[in-house]
């Protein structure tokens, strides 16, 4: 279960109302959920475009409208580049973390596509090691660009209902937010 300060979290908290809930990833529930039925399924920040670059975004909607309860949500940050990729900027600000010994600092690589259709991510994690920054582990991942029009068809293609996109203001997220229901 993701912890309580998550906002995407907090987005589902807000509309669910408060009490317990059952909370996926919606990672977890592509690779072996099937259990019983839960009251949210969450996908972090880059997760959506880059099932859509491996042409699995389709296929793990289904699966998570298929493992939410009646009326329970999916709850997905979603990057919107749609704008940028005519830009093609290489990296947004590196995003820190922490303080004194505990402090982080994360930086995105982004290196686009000729079309501008998609782009290589690379996140590379820096922590202070002996007075000096280390790296302290990469990531590279590669993602299709989704504009807010193609994630809405991709939610009422799976099935969902209610489907509302929260601007960073409204939800707390540095992204937007996109928040779907489950149908009875």
């Amino acid at each position: 279960m993701p912890l309580p300060e998550d906002p995407l979290t907090e987005v589902a908290a807000a509309v669910l109302g408060t009490g317990p809930r059952t909370v996926l990833d919606l990672l977890d529930v592509v690779r072996h959920h099937g259990g019983p039925p839960v009251d949210v399924v969450r996908a972090g920040d880059d997760l959506l475009p880059r099932l859509a670059h491996e042409n699995a975004l389709s296929q793990a909607l289904l699966l998570a409208r298929q493992a939410l309860r009646p009326g329970g949500l999916l709850v997905a940050a979603v990057p919107e580049l749609d704008r940028l990729s005519r830009l093609r900027p290489t990296a947004p600000p590196p995003k820190v973390t922490g303080r004194g010994a505990d402090r982080q600092v994360t930086v995105q690589l982004w290196d686009w596509s000729p079309d501008g259709e998609s782009y290589a991510l690379d996140v590379v994690r820096l922590v202070p090691v002996d007075g000096t920054w280390q790296v302290a582990g990469t990531v590279s991942t590669r993602h299709r660009v989704l504009s807010p029009e193609q994630v809405t068809a991709e939610l009422a293609a799976a099935g969902f209902a209610a489907v509302q996109r929260l601007s960073p203001a409204e939800c707390g997220h540095p992204l937007p937010v996109w928040v779907a229901v489950a149908p009875a």
